[in-house]
């Protein structure tokens, strides 16, 4: 089943973001569940995060988001976990 992980940096972080992005693209090589992911963008600069899963659960999915090196680093000012249906593309 596929979930979306949609996020939302929190005000003047972008360099929290920047700091973890090695770490964030490494925990996304090694867990091996991400279809698809990509940065929101505002003003030409990162703002959040849009993280599509391929994994059985919700939880699953929530485990993922809450285990984020961006997450840990405090990154987030929001974050949503909902399922989500493949239509196009």
């Amino acid at each position: 089943m596929l979930y979306a992980v949609i996020c939302r940096d929190k005000p003047g972080h972008l360099q929290t973001r920047l700091d973890t992005r090695a770490a964030h693209l490494g925990y996304i090589k090694e867990t091996g569940i991400v279809a698809m992911a990509g940065p929101f963008i505002e003003n030409g600069e990162m703002c959040g995060s849009l993280v599509i899963l391929d994994t059985d659960s919700l939880a699953a999915a929530q485990a993922w988001a809450d285990g984020d090196p961006y997450a840990a680093a405090g990154l987030f000012e929001s974050v949503s976990v909902t399922e989500w249906k493949k239509v196009i593309g």
